[in-house]
């Protein structure tokens, strides 16, 4: 009993441990949601170093995300395909990838040019392709939406190397790039940053033996430029500085510049620095953190595990920690997507082409993978990942300088604050210390000028033009034995004086240049082709021949002006009193006297009797008073407030006028003893004169633009076929004046000072400059030479020597004061006629308002019949008297006799005498009014008056 009771028990105990089993197997299975696997294909040269680097961040950045993240529903399953370093079979482990793993993404390629077929592969099939290496921006131009670049584009870092260039004032580098997408990709880019700074470029092939790059470096060392910008991949570019080292060219006095691509692989391989000392670096800015710290040991110990026989000092790089974040993005990017549709849309039944690439697939899932992952935004080990159009957004870069085994960070530039001490928060603009102590090629710690005179006997070839005349400025003279050229005169000179000023020596080997008809444009484009080092000489700074070279500080006074005759005006001229003022100024003044007078007339017509009579009389008073202001000899008395108020104005503007006419004729009569024959371009052009212009020079084709045809213009080589022309004049075959750079013109002075003169107008021009190669660096010290010489006493002896300044100062006037037509013109007093012209409108404004409302009953009166009856009234009104004045009121009074009795007259004793006929009616009509009114003023004195003579008098009134 005791045994079946046991064996029950022990039965009911096991099948009680077999339920909570699968109870608790069953709630395990219930709480765990299935994960999805999904593809992903990794492309890599696996058998380089650099790849080997990645790979093993790859499987790190999988096994720490999974493992932070265990509930996710969804696994990348990576499946590696090996490049080879070969650009088909890139393609071919994509193309594999795709057709037969059917991936959903592909992580890869390694290089630019393995990306370029992989990227259309990838559109076709809408598979993405995220690469954390591929940095050519050639790759952006493909414009496939597929493509997601998660590492920097090499455009991105043009703008820190141009600040870097700027900051030091170096005006000219050389771009050492490779020859394929990765080096090409960059040059536009660079170029456009370094607008201000002249580009040269050096191409170096990828399978360049060291022969073929010492050849290439050999003729770079020969140039001037010292500034090279290196850009090509790790295992080149060290090669190149290598080179460059054995044969001295990173000494001091040269610049090495490396790109963020080499710059993040110094240390690729174990790379020791010695063979980089001083130069600089830009690379892109990952910001330290614990993480970081911690993955880099953990990543020590697991690559030295998966690769026993690699060398022990292999490093980091910047490209395994955008591979690191790239695969977190992707995982998290496909979390956040949608993986019911994983599967590919088979397209060989829709076409009849059966190659690999005609029948490959669509893959449903790729279009919301790639939404997902361009909104995904996370800090990783690389620093801040954010895609913008599909590729990671650039922030800062660090300005590193290598010294000892060190990489110094000696700055930093960021897209909205520029370039940054590293030692300060923030420099200014205007700050020097934009960079912190650089220690250069050769250990040197002073900024090397960026450029060096050419090695060839250290002289430079400097283009002289052979000119006809005005020797005074440059001759060159050709030995015919040993066939050396020297040259001299007045530009020469200075050119030579700012040499000695520059802080090197430079060694001017002239060569004389004979242009086809004196144009000095072919000497800028001998410049500008490379085959001279510089021009010398007389030649002018004009916006056509800027763009094609460079030019120095002016070192002559800039301008084109018009020499001209001169001849004896002394009692030569009767009609000399007319010349103070110009023709519009007298039409204007004669306008304004007649305005006044006319203006004064009116105010005055009816109140004063100097301003009535006859109609000649009248016009002849108001002529009269009005020029009679022009001396202050008016003596007709003024009542009129109105009146008044115009001539105090009118009289202020004539005392202006005839003290500037008194002065400017006296300076005439007494002053200018000679006068130019001509001083009017437009009278030169409307008379038919000929004009002059030296051999050459571009002062024909101004004279062209003013107006001038081909007929007139006549070309002179020196001062001595000028002063011949000018003095035959235009009736004998010669000019009416000549038009040259003022510097010309004062030569020509310096000897016939006495026959010509300068005179206006005068059209500006830069002056005579030295001509250089665009963007050398002696442009601008040749310039500071010059601009020292000009402020000092050399150049004032330079002057004497070649122009005799001390001798034509004392026996010929002042150039500066070049005679010109003087004369008063309208425009120096507008305003003052301006003034009076609106006094007297104001003023006739409030009379004809006055005179309007005054007799606004005559406007108004029906029994006037039509307007035109109404004006005339007017007009007759106006034409009277205005008894009312107090001008004529007493004289009324006094003038009319009226009998005055105690009472009120009857009709029959209020009897009206005849007038005189010999009495005009006019006179007999205001006698009648004035009889009027003083009747009425009698009656109003009396109250007493009964209504029957009231009445009396208004029948009277009425007739």
């Amino acid at each position: 009993m005791m045994m079946t009771t046991t064996k029950t028990r022990n039965t009911f105990l096991s099948h009680f441990v077999l339920f909570l089993s699968c109870f608790v197997l069953m709630e395990v299975g219930l709480g765990r949601s299935p994960t999805s696997e999904i593809k992903v294909g990794v492309a890599l040269d696996l058998k380089t170093t650099f790849s080997k680097i990645c790979l093993t961040s790859l499987n790190m950045s999988l096994s720490d995300f999974y493992e932070d993240h265990p509930n996710y529903r969804t696994r990348l399953a990576l499946h590696v395909r090996d490049s080879t370093e070969d650009v088909v079979q890139a393609s071919a482990a994509a193309l594999d990838l795709i057709k037969n793993e059917q991936v959903s993404a592909i992580i890869g390629p390694r290089s630019s040019m393995q990306a370029e077929f992989m990227i259309r592969m990838a559109n076709k099939s809408q598979v993405p392709i995220i690469t954390f290496s591929a940095t050519s921006p050639l790759l952006t131009s493909i414009k496939s939406p597929y493509f997601v670049r998660a590492t920097l584009d090499d455009s991105c870092q043009v703008e820190a190397i141009a600040a870097v260039v700027n900051s030091f004032g170096w005006r000219s580098v050389v771009a050492i790039y490779v020859d394929n997408e990765l080096g090409k990709g960059i040059m536009h880019s660079l170029s456009d940053a370094l607008q201000d700074v002249e580009v040269h470029r050096s191409v170096i092939s990828t399978e360049a033996s060291d022969d073929q790059i010492l050849k290439e470096l050999y003729k770079l060392k020969t140039r001037q430029t010292r500034v090279f910008v290196i850009h090509m991949a790790s295992r080149l570019g060290f090669r190149v500085l290598q080179k460059a080292r054995k044969i001295g060219m990173l000494e001091e006095e040269y610049v090495w510049l490396l790109s963020n691509g080499m710059t993040n692989m110094m240390r690729h391989n174990g790379r020791s620095l010695e063979t980089m000392q001083g130069v600089l670096g830009v690379r892109n800015h990952v910001p330290k953190s614990k993480e970081l710290e911690d993955f880099r040991l953990r990543w020590k110990r697991k690559f030295q595990k998966e690769n026993p026989l690699m060398r022990d000092d292999v490093e980091l790089n910047v490209f395994a920690l955008w591979a690191y974040d790239s695969i977190t993005a992707l995982a998290i990017a496909v979390e956040k997507s949608n993986t019911k549709n994983l599967r590919y849309d088979n397209v060989s039944a829709l076409s009849n082409n059966t190659t690999d690439l005609g029948t490959l697939g669509v893959s449903r899932y790729g279009p919301s993978l790639l939404e997902a992952l361009s909104a995904i935004e996370f800090k990783g080990l690389a620093g801040e990942f954010k895609l913008l159009n599909r590729q990671l957004v650039a922030s800062t870069f660090d300005i590193i300088n290598v010294v000892g085994n060190e990489e110094r960070i000696i700055g930093t530039w960021t897209p909205r604050d520029g370039l940054m001490n590293a030692n300060l928060k923030k420099t200014t603009s205007l700050s020097k210390e934009r960079l912190g102590p650089v220690v250069w090629p050769g250990s040197s710690y002073g900024v090397p000028k960026g450029w060096e005179v050419p090695t060839d006997g250290k002289k430079i070839k400097v283009g002289v033009p052979v000119k006809q005349g005005f020797f005074n400025f440059v001759e060159v003279t050709t030995n015919p034995i040993t066939n050396v050229t020297t040259a001299k005169g007045y530009a020469i000179d200075i050119f030579e004086a700012a040499l000695k000023k520059l802080p090197y020596s430079v060694i001017p080997r002239y060569y004389r240049i004979e242009s086809p008809e004196d144009n000095y444009n072919y000497l800028v484009h001998q410049v500008y082709d490379g085959m001279l080092d510089a021009v010398v000489g007389d030649i002018t700074i004009t916006a056509n021949r800027s763009s094609y070279v460079d030019f120095t500080l002016p070192y002559t006074e800039s301008g084109v002006s018009m020499l001209v005759p001169l001849r004896d005006n002394e009692n030569k001229n009767t009609w000399v009193f007319l010349k103070p003022w110009s023709l519009d100024l007298w039409i204007t003044t004669g306008c304004f006297f007649v305005l006044i007078g006319f203006i004064v007339w009116l105010f005055e017509h009816r109140v004063n009797s100097d301003f009535r009579g006859p109609p000649h009389h009248q016009i002849g008073t108001s002529f009269w008073f009005s020029f009679s202001t022009m001396v202050f000899a008016h003596r007709e008395k003024v009542v009129s407030n109105l009146a008044r108020f115009v001539v105090i104005v009118w009289c202020f503007v004539v005392l202006v006028l005839t003290q500037s006419y008194t002065a400017n004729l006296t300076s005439f009569l007494t002053v200018q003893r000679l006068e130019p024959r001509a001083t009017n371009v437009k009278d030169l052009i409307r008379n038919g004169e000929s004009v002059g212009f030296q051999h050459g020079a571009f002062v024909k084709d101004t004279l062209k633009g003013l107006g001038f045809p081909e007929s007139q213009l006549k070309a002179f080589g020196s001062a001595e076929e000028c002063d011949e022309l000018l003095s035959n004049g235009t009736s004998k075959g010669g000019i009416a004046a000549a038009f040259d750079e003022v510097a010309y013109l004062k030569a020509i002075l310096s000897k016939y000072c006495s026959k010509y003169a300068i005179v206006e107008p005068s059209f500006k021009t830069a002056g005579f400059g030295f001509a250089f190669p665009r963007n050398s660096p002696m442009t601008g010290d040749v310039s500071r030479a010059i601009l020292n010489l000009t402020q000092g006493e050399e150049m004032v002896g330079i002057e004497n020597k070649w122009f005799n300044r001390l001798s034509f100062a004392s026996e010929c006037p002042d150039p500066k004061t070049a005679l010109s037509s003087n004369r008063l013109s309208l425009s120096s007093f507008w305003g003052l006629f301006l003034i009076a012209g609106i006094a007297s409108f104001l003023a006739f404004l409030i009379f004809v308002g006055h005179f309007l409302y005054e007799h606004r009953h005559t406007l108004c009166d029906n029994t006037e019949g039509s307007l035109w009856r109404k004006l005339t009234s007017l007009f007759r009104t106006f034409d009277a008297k205005d008894i009312k004045s107090h001008t004529f009121k007493n004289s009324a009074v006094h003038n009319v006799s009226l009998p005055v009795t105690q009472c009120t007259p009857s009709p029959s004793t209020v009897q009206m005498r005849p007038w005189p006929r010999s009495m005009s009616l006019n006179r007999e009509f205001e006698l009648r009014r004035a009889s009027f009114f003083m009747s009425e003023e009698r009656l109003t004195t009396q109250p007493e008056h009964n209504k029957h003579g009231a009445s009396d008098i208004e029948s009277r009134a009425e007739r």
